[in-house]
Order: structure tokens, then C-alpha cells, then sequence
């Protein structure tokens, strides 16, 4: 009887046509050299130097790479949420060694960052995908598959993550290899800041904020385990990856410092 009723309830189920998301225009707007991503308002939802493909342009975006602080040498990076695509080129670009995907639920921002904002086809290393990313931190396959996550999930309201609950944290946390590690991008002066906040210590060892930038933005920096923070080690990491890449690593430096401050 339990196995017939399971049965029904697929067939009507499969009757039922599937949802779409609803999604908010895609817009552009240029200024001093720059493009930007809207979503149909005001809000920024990413950026690119025109003359400049590769680079994050915005700080909070460069800060969601703090990573690198404790992670030299990733060999999975994924994103969920593509925005312009920014994060989603420079680890292709920077780490050639990895395998990156990036996850979008808007076919739009797809199509755009391919047309606009210069991300580059699929291939051997680069797997862009459109789903939704609760589905794809949810799939077995993608358990402990990651060294790095970068989650950027914004609609057009942009007034906190679309996903945002302990679930999601947890199964973003299961599919981090042991000493992964998650950046969010958070709005500080928002109620979804704090709710954000509690998810994410739920679901991991440790979670430590950078400095607001911006007009709120905070990035989270979320530990698989709870990391060795040695200020001058990584002190001494950030002259590197400065020297490297010109990514502003001594002020990550800086920002955990005063972190680890406000919790004493």
C-alpha cells in the first residue's frame, strides 16, 4: 500500500508543470572605464574595468578572496551566484591549476557575462552551470568536493542572501574538503546580517567578519575547521599574494586582526 501511494503521488506530481523563477530585468550602466550589472534597479550586482576583464573591481569582491590567506594552491573553486563573473575569471585565470565552477539561476546573467562581461566558454577546467545553487550544494556528487566557495546570492532587492538559512550552511559546509573554507558576501547594516551570522555558526567551526566596505557590504569567512590564525604568518602570506596578483591581502590581514580584537 505505502509503495502504490508513493506511486500516485509521483504521477501527480509529474502532472503539475514546473515552476519558473520570476526574474528581474538585466541592466547595464557604464562609468570612468567601468561597466556595471544591474537588475533592473539602482543596485550594483557586480562590476568589470572594461580594460581590466580579469580583475575583481569592487573591494568586497576582492576581500571574498581572503581565502588565499590560508589556501595557496585550491584544486576546486566554486561560486554560487555569478554576478558579472568577476570571481568566477580570476580564479580561472589565477589558479591554472584548479577546477572552477560557478553556479546561475538566471539563463540572463548567463548570457550576458558571456557577451558583456568577457567569461570565457566551458572547458577541461571551467564549468558554468544554470541551476539553482541550493540544489547544487545539495547534490551527493558534490560532497567534500571543494576547497573554496564563494557564495554571492543576491535578487534584485538586494537586501540579503536568497538563501540564508542553517540547511543551506550545512550542506555548503558538507561539500567543503576537510580545511575548506566559504566566503559570503552579507550586507552588515541589514537584519539578514545577523541571521546570516547564526546559520553560518550553526553549520561551521568558525566564522570570522571582515571590515565593512562599501554601502554595507560585509564578507563572512567561514571555516571547515577551526584554522591556526599566526597574525605574522599570515602577515608574511599576504606580502606574497600582494606581490603577485596587487590584491589589497595586507588589509584581509588587518580586518581578521580586528576581528579577533572585538572578540576578546
Amino acid at each position: 500500500m505505502l509503495i502504490k501511494r508513493k506511486s500516485i503521488e509521483q504521477v501527480e506530481s509529474s502532472r503539475r508543470p514546473a515552476r519558473k523563477p520570476k526574474f528581474a530585468p538585466v541592466t547595464l550602466s557604464e562609468q570612468d572605464g567601468v561597466r556595471y550589472l544591474h537588475f533592473g534597479t539602482e543596485w550594483v550586482q557586480g562590476a568589470m574595468r572594461i580594460r581590466k576583464p580579469d580583475w575583481p573591481e569592487l573591494e568586497y569582491a576582492q576581500q571574498m578572496m581572503a581565502w588565499m590567506l590560508f589556501i595557496a594552491q585550491p584544486r576546486a573553486i566554486a561560486q554560487l551566484g555569478l554576478g558579472t563573473a568577476a570571481l568566477t575569471k580570476f580564479c580561472y585565470r589565477q589558479f591554472p591549476q584548479a577546477r572552477v565552477s560557478a553556479v546561475e539561476l538566471n539563463p540572463s546573467v548567463l548570457a550576458i557575462c558571456a557577451s558583456m562581461f568577457k567569461l570565457p566558454p566551458n572547458d577541461e577546467r571551467l564549468h558554468v552551470l544554470e541551476m539553482d545553487a541550493l540544489d547544487f550544494v545539495s547534490d551527493p556528487a558534490n560532497l567534500a568536493a571543494f576547497d573554496v566557495l564563494q557564495c554571492d546570492l543576491y535578487d534584485a532587492t538586494a537586501r540579503g542572501p536568497v538563501l540564508d538559512t542553517p540547511e543551506f550552511y550545512s550542506a555548503c559546509h558538507a561539500c567543503l574538503a576537510p580545511g575548506g573554507i566559504m566566503t559570503v558576501n552579507l550586507f552588515g547594516d541589514h537584519p539578514s546580517f545577523a541571521r546570516n551570522i547564526k546559520a553560518m555558526k550553526f553549520a561551521f567551526d568558525y566564522v570570522l567578519c571582515l571590515p565593512e566596505v562599501h554601502d554595507g557590504n560585509v564578507v563572512a569567512i567561514c571555516f571547515q575547521s577551526r584554522p591556526v590564525l599566526d597574525l605574522d604568518a599570515l602577515a608574511a602570506r599576504a606580502a606574497q599574494i600582494h606581490a603577485a596578483t596587487k590584491l589589497p591581502a595586507k588589509t584581509w590581514v588587518k580586518g581578521i586582526k580586528a576581528a579577533l580584537d572585538a572578540m576578546q
